[in-house]
């Protein structure tokens, strides 16, 4: 299942650390931050819970870039 998320992020290079924290959490197939449009597309992996992984996903975006925001 995908789903897009509108986010709030200062500059390019925290958009693509947002990303990466992403993409390393757990079910999350894949992700995709478009900073230019403010979104991030995420991929979930079979049978993952989106509004739980999306916490973790929150959780750990702020432990790399403390000001950033996803509208959940």
């Amino acid at each position: 299942m995908k789903k897009s998320y509108k986010i709030d992020v200062d500059c390019a290079n925290c958009a693509n650390k947002m990303e990466e924290a992403a993409k390393n959490t757990a079910g999350v197939k894949d992700c995709v931050v478009n900073f230019m449009a403010l979104k991030m597309n995420v991929e979930f992996e079979d049978g993952a819970d989106p509004k739980a992984v999306m916490q973790d996903v929150l959780k750990n975006c702020k432990k790399v870039e403390d000001d950033c925001e996803i509208f959940l």
